[in-house]
């Protein structure tokens, strides 16, 4: 505690989605940071890796930017962090994570260490229970409150944790720390809050840091940043040669995705950016002053991702390049519909059309009046609960794009529709069922942490 300074080194904006580039982690890690920190997953990879619990990333690119992290924080004594481990933050990839650090320990023979990992799936009864006792799960970005029907629909549930987690695998003296799901800015600020740093540096930190060199200019990612902070700024430096971190690219940064550029809700506040003054420190940093922090009174809400079974999903493939046909592709596409509609009058299914190339962009659902395009994609799926329904849905939605009816059309003069002959079974559908927030007494209660020891 007391550190007049305190240096974080950002290697990768999401752990494991495209390998980190090595030599500017290494630029980086010969400076010696404080603590090496990175998030390793979002919900911007959609519901189908926590309905399934599986990665989106793959394994071995998670397996290297671990290893390139522990490597580096063992030998100089530094913590680790990462939070939301293998994307989704569930048990098995907490778990999954945990294992590789293991692995990683006994192959380069480390010496013992304290790794701390928790936990952040939450379980529909405890849920139900509050649900059944009056309390309101309330929702999120315009959701209404959870009901019973949409809980009932819900495969699994992942709370997300804020900095309280991390601080208390710190206090338990921590060199490791695996995360379960996470706000991705808690990780970085939990660091900075337990070394005793005020919580608007904090929490700003982990803004900026949070996307690694997406704070960069020219565009680069994967590449490692460090920022370095006081108890009145925040200065973050770009560490690959070739990028650097301006007022332009900073700031940019720190107010995309919100509806409002200038306010990032996180656990027990809201950080408030509107007043933040940007300055080029030097060449390759950009130092940062005056960011709010607006603490929450009251009560304490964690929010809650919830992902729920939709079918089994198959994807077909159709090319068009005849003129007169993807100058109809509407038409086409309600016979496609409308045949697959004549066989399963009955049975409970989805159909999507999504065009590539239809008024020179994807997906415009807008009646095709004139076009320069010289030939689409289609891209068909098709969802049911069954992977036999699933499956024929799809390829008579692909195939009647073939047989469509158009008039004008004498013979087989104007069809011209290559078709890939078979449909392919992709990952299972599933749907966002959950966005909301559970109150809780304490901000540990959905994360319980653990500790282990590892190494020789």
């Amino acid at each position: 505690m007391g550190k007049e300074t305190l240096r974080i080194i950002s290697p990768n904006g999401h752990l494991g989605f495209a390998p980190t580039k090595e030599g500017s982690f290494y630029i980086g890690a010969a400076t010696h940071p404080d603590y090496y920190c990175c998030d390793s997953g979002s919900d911007d990879i959609g519901p189908v890796p926590l309905g399934m619990d599986k990665c989106a990333s793959h394994p071995d690119w998670q397996y290297h930017d671990l290893e390139l992290m522990l490597l580096a924080a063992r030998e100089q004594g530094v913590p680790m962090i990462i939070g939301s481990a293998g994307d989704t933050g569930t048990n098995s990839r907490v778990d999954m994570y945990v294992d590789m650090i293991r692995d990683m320990a006994k192959k380069h023979g480390l010496k013992k260490f304290k790794l701390a990992y928790f936990y952040s799936e939450v379980d529909k009864e405890y849920l139900r229970r509050k649900m059944l006792a009056g309390e309101k799960i309330e929702g999120l970005n315009s959701r209404s409150d959870l009901t019973i029907e949409e809980l009932d629909a819900t495969t699994r549930i992942v709370a997300v944790a804020g900095v309280h987690p991390f601080i208390k695998a710190l206090e338990m003296g921590a060199d490791v720390i695996i995360g379960g799901r996470t706000s991705d800015a808690c990780v970085f600020a939990s660091a900075a809050i337990y070394e005793g740093f005020p919580e608007n540096i904090a929490y700003y930190t982990g803004k900026v840091l949070e996307c690694a060199s997406f704070c960069c200019e020219p565009y680069g990612a994967k590449e490692s940043v460090i920022g370095t902070i006081t108890k009145d700024d925040v200065k973050v430096t770009a560490m690959a040669p070739f990028q650097r971190c301006t007022i332009a690219s900073v700031a940019g940064h720190a107010m995309y995705e919100r509806t409002n550029p200038y306010y990032e809700y996180v656990a027990g506040g809201c950080l408030d950016m509107s007043e933040c003054k940007y300055e080029q420190f030097d060449e390759k940093t950009c130092r940062i002053t005056n960011p709010k922090f607006i603490p929450i009174d009251g009560r304490i809400k964690v929010k809650l991702e919830g992902s729920g079974f939709v079918g089994k999903r198959y994807m077909g493939l159709a090319g068009i390049r005849d003129p007169y046909t993807i100058q109809n592709i509407d038409k086409v596409i309600d016979w496609a519909r409308s045949q697959v509609a004549e066989r399963h009058p009955n049975d409970k299914y989805e159909l999507s059309y999504r065009i590539f190339g239809k008024n020179g962009v994807m997906g415009d659902l807008e009646p095709i009046k004139e076009t320069k395009s010289h030939e689409l994609l289609v891209v068909v799926e098709g969802v049911a609960d069954d992977d036999k329904l699933a499956e024929e849905v799809t390829l008579i939605g692909m195939r009647q794009i073939f047989y469509a009816r158009l008039p004008e059309v004498k013979g087989t003069a104007g069809t011209a529709a290559f078709i890939l002959d078979e449909v392919t079974k992709i990952s299972d559908a599933y749907t966002w069922t959950m966005d909301h927030t559970v109150e809780v007494d304490d901000p540990l209660e959905l994360f319980p942490v653990s500790m282990i020891e590892i190494g020789e």
